[in-house]
């Protein structure tokens, strides 16, 4: 580890002096007055052959010998720092603008930012980032006001010292004692839990290493759960419990997952009965109970798991509540008596299956149920009162927007918190009484400086796929700077994966980009479940070109209609979206003036024959097993790595960091070196690795400014021609 760090802050000059590293080297000048450097030529990595034999093809990967699991090879640290070395030289051109936007965004940053007080259990609960600091810190509260609040937890103090720091979970015993929090200091995911005694300021000697983010309090006080990720797959397959006070060795076993499709996840009921384990899988999900007031119980499967049946519950009094597929594409809202749970054939609906609109969440109340719908990608939330079943749909103006369900913990309370925003609003937290319908706004995010709503305008369109399909577009634009006759510069984004929707919602950091004539368009493509399940299922496995084609005729169709240069088409996108983008370069390289593709998915079928690493044998559902012939076919006949042609290919700058748990990091760097070998033209290829970071990038709200200030650069310096 030590050596990793050194290595980050050594010249690539000298790592190749210190490693005798035989992949080509970088001419290049260094000015000690700037810092500046000047690249003759980019990195070219050394192609040595690896061959992997299935399905009677032999597939032949010169850049197999990037892929280092310990993050230590000298080799491979050097080429990274070449890449980085050299992506700095071309940028440095950009750095002025860099800081203008990052001085942008930040001076619209309110940077005394409390969180609305959610009550939880006596307390009601908060964070406060102050100043410059970059973390948050966690408070509690006997009142909403948060007057006179208690200080719980400090992280800019415990982040000290480290490049990277991150909290996944903040639990409160019972009786509100005891604070067990999960860190990582590594961007990898793998958290560490320790507990702090709130009345006495102490941290316990009890330290939890290896395990997920998630901890859940037994009712004793004295007992948690959590779940222990496997070493090398890094993924949580074992729930413990933990009695204070001994060491995690003694720690004992209760839940086992052998199937390696499935995710587990932990939490806790509502009304703190019971400790729920999440099974989760692509096209199957499920719950097992174990009873929190029994610091001995054994998990109880809520129903036997069948292969694509997905349910989840929660209770309320006697009953448990069941969003389900079962019979219903689209889900529906069940119920069960307690007594009665185990038998399918005992669930009552509450909330019928319509066809035509998803059944996506719902919170329940002692005397209420509110729950979200999407009708033709729009969300809609409604207010139903249990005994009477009298509805009150709530209504929203803008043409699209984001709205959840927020921070409603207790089953007592009378009014219903929903956050919204939308492409020109930025967030407002609502309170809805349950009875009366009347709305009070508890915050409204403020915007610094001159920003005014009215100065934008958002928009959905639908464009016609090439298969006939309606594909939504949210679109939104500075007015005065907005012509539609194909003069503006647009940047398109898309996810398009796992059934997440990306809704439409306000960005600060956007603003910087609208204010220079920027278009911004979200393309809601299969895949997401934007249009309902079947949008969802109509973007995997065997049918997950539909995600790129669909991509690409949103492109043409803003192009065709006024919203673009097409000349200056920019498209962003990361992870499963960096899979987009790498597909998308490969198939329409014509319509793209630059890509960014961020911690990208592109080595698909190396990742998917490998069931060491994370998105593996979880996602067959997802993409399909390339050990069966019909899907290493299609897969081949798509992955960005294994597609790479001899052709001209758009500016693109690459992002990842070294620690990535998700998407490792080797899947970048061998794509870019490939590209490299492969491309005809003369346009960027920049390709960023951040030595500290993970999946998420930065961390620290100022930090990952910093990420968003070059990607945006990036795209403007292309879009003026000065890149």
């Amino acid at each position: 580890m030590k050596k990793l760090i050194l290595t980050s802050f050594i010249s690539s000059s000298i790592v190749l002096a210190l490693t005798g590293c035989e992949s080509s080297t970088v001419s290049h000048t260094v000015s000690k007055a700037n810092d500046s450097v000047t690249a003759v030529a980019p990195p070219i990595a050394k192609k040595i052959a690896h061959e992997t034999k299935i399905h009677g093809y032999v597939m032949q990967d010169n850049y197999h010998w990037l892929r280092d699991d310990s993050r230590s090879d000298p080799k491979v640290l050097a080429h990274l720092e070449r890449e980085n070395t050299y992506s700095d030289s071309i940028l440095n051109s950009t750095q002025a603008l860099q800081n203008t936007l990052f001085n942008e965004i930040k001076s619209r940053m309110v940077k005394d930012k409390r969180s609305v007080p959610v009550k939880d259990g006596k307390f009601f609960y908060f964070t406060e980032t102050l100043g410059e600091q970059e973390y948050p810190s966690l408070y509690r509260s006997d009142n909403v006001s948060g007057k006179d609040a208690k200080l719980l937890f400090d992280m800019n103090i415990h982040a000290q010292g480290h490049n990277y720091y991150n909290i996944a979970d903040f639990s409160i015993s019972t009786n509100g004692d005891l604070l067990a929090y999960s860190e990582d200091t590594l961007s990898r995911r793998i958290y560490t839990i320790r507990v702090k005694n709130l009345v006495t300021g102490n941290t316990l000697s009890d330290e939890l290493t290896g395990v997920q983010g998630g901890v859940v309090w037994s009712n004793d006080d004295k007992t948690l759960y959590y779940v222990k990720k496997d070493p090398v797959s890094l993924l949580g397959t074992q729930v413990f419990r933990h009695t204070l006070g001994t060491p995690q060795s003694a720690d004992e076993l209760v839940y086992n997952e052998k199937d390696n499709t499935y995710y587990t996840y932990i939490s806790k009921s509502k009304g703190g009965e019971y400790v729920y384990i999440h099974h989760s899988s692509t096209e199957s999900k499920g719950v097992s109970i174990i009873d929190a007031n029994n610091a001995k119980a054994q998990p109880q499967r809520f129903i036997e798991r069948e292969k694509g049946l997905e349910y989840s519950i929660a209770k309320l009094k006697d009953w448990f509540y069941i969003s389900t597929n079962l019979n219903a594409v689209n889900f529906k809202l069940m119920k069960v008596h307690e007594s009665q749970y185990s038998n399918k054939a005992n669930w009552q609906t509450v909330i019928q299956h319509d066809s035509k609109e998803k059944f996506e969440d719902f919170a329940l109340f002692d005397s209420h149920l509110v729950y979200k719908t999407r009708k033709m990608g729009q969300a809609y939330i409604t207010i139903r009162d249990l005994a009477s079943g009298k509805e009150h749909p709530l209504e929203f103006n803008d043409p699209a927007y984001l709205v959840n369900l927020t921070g409603n913990k207790e089953l007592g309370n009378g009014a219903v918190r929903i956050s919204y925003s939308s492409m020109t609003t930025p967030k407002t937290t609502f309170e809805i009484d349950l009875n009366t319908y009347t709305k009070a706004i508890l915050k409204e995010a403020k915007i610094l400086g001159d920003f005014n709503a009215d100065n934008y305008a958002s928009e959905r369109i639908f464009v016609t796929a090439r298969d006939g399909k309606k594909v939504p577009v949210s679109l939104v634009y500075r007015k005065e700077l907005f012509k539609k006759d194909g003069t503006n510069p647009i940047l398109q984004y898309a996810y398009g994966s796992y059934g997440y929707t990306r809704d439409a919602s306000f960005s600060n950091s956007k603003l910087s980009l609208l204010d220079r004539g920027f278009v911004y368009a979200i393309a809601h493509i299969r895949g997401s479940q934007m249009l309902g399940r079947q949008w969802y299922e109509d973007g995997k496995k065997l049918n997950k070109k539909n995600t790129f084609n669909d991509f690409i005729d949103v492109t043409r169709a803003l192009v065709k209609q006024g919203y673009a240069d097409k000349d200056r088409v920019y498209a962003q996108g990361g992870s499963a979206g960096g899979l987009l983008m790498g597909a998308v370069v490969n198939q329409a390289p014509e319509l793209y003036h630059g890509v960014h593709a961020a911690v990208p998915f592109v080595d698909v079928i190396n990742t998917m024959l490998d069931e060491t690493l994370p998105l593996t044998t979880n996602e067959y559902d997802e993409w399909g097993n390339p050990n069966e012939k019909v899907y290493f076919d299609y897969m081949r006949s798509y992955s960005p790595y294994d597609q790479v042609k001899t052709q001209d290919y758009p500016n693109m700058l690459v992002t990842t960091g070294l620690h990535d748990s998700q998407v490792q990091y080797f899947e970048p760097a061998k794509w870019v070196a490939k590209l490299r070998e492969k491309k005809t033209d003369s346009n960027k290829l920049l390709f960023k690795v951040d030595m500290q970071a993970g999946h998420g990038g930065a961390s620290g709200r100022y930090k990952s400014i910093k990420d968003r200030a070059l990607h945006y650069a990036f795209f403007v310096e292309l879009a003026n021609g000065r890149l």
